[in-house]
């Protein structure tokens, strides 16, 4: 039988494209939407520095809180860091200040905007020692006063910037869709709060929450 080379050729290098492009069936031509990653470096390196930190002020030396603003509010953001094993060893979704947007919608899940002024419905960045346990009227009914350490964040107490549960946060990520966003504090899951809460409490000394972006 008599062969075509020149289209046996074309059909080979067709079906090689095809296989390519339409690996996972998607349309040729429409990008298939991608988690974005998590710089767990960057994480590491604010852990080292809280280290420092608290070991100078006489904090919690157990574990830490840091908290990545600049992560999509949809994706587990609050990491507890454990001191002893130098890693990551829970993490959650949590919310922030919706700001001039809407209550408990997701409109700067990619961008928080910050602010230290009283009723700007805002987070705040920097660093806060977790205060006084007490009732709360969201969530699991408990909170912890936050108590700024730093210029963008001494008003928080004056601002009732607590740290609580919330029911409309969910146990698992969310994205492409947003946490919904309060009036500024960061509120988790019940289910989280019930294990961060338990563990907040069994540390002898205060900790460390520390908000980055």
């Amino acid at each position: 039988m008599k062969v075509n080379f020149r289209i046996a050729a074309l059909a080979c290098t067709l079906m090689l494209f095809f296989s390519i492009v339409g690996c996972d069936n998607a349309p040729v031509g429409q990008l298939k939407e991608t988690t974005p990653s998590i710089n767990l470096e960057k994480i590491a390196g604010k852990a080292r520095e809280a280290k420092t930190y608290v070991t100078a002020r006489n904090l919690n030396t157990d574990f830490c809180i840091i908290i990545d603003m600049s992560i999509h509010s949809g994706l587990k953001r609050f990491f507890i860091w454990d001191f002893d094993q130098g890693k990551i060893t829970d993490s959650y979704l949590v919310s922030h200040g919706a700001c001039d947007n809407p209550w408990s919608g997701d409109h700067s899940k990619e961008q928080v905007k910050f602010s230290n002024v009283n009723n700007s419905h805002c987070s705040s960045v920097g660093k806060y020692i977790l205060g006084e346990r007490g009732p709360s009227q969201w969530g699991i009914r408990v909170k912890y006063l936050m108590h700024g350490q730093d210029a963008t964040n001494n008003n928080a107490t004056r601002r009732d910037i607590v740290f609580h549960s919330w029911e409309q946060v969910s146990d698992e990520e969310v994205y492409p869709q947003g946490t919904p966003e309060g009036w500024g504090c960061p509120a988790i899951s019940n289910e989280a709060m019930r294990y961060v809460d338990q563990k907040i409490q069994q540390a002898d000394k205060r900790t460390l929450m520390w908000i980055i972006q």
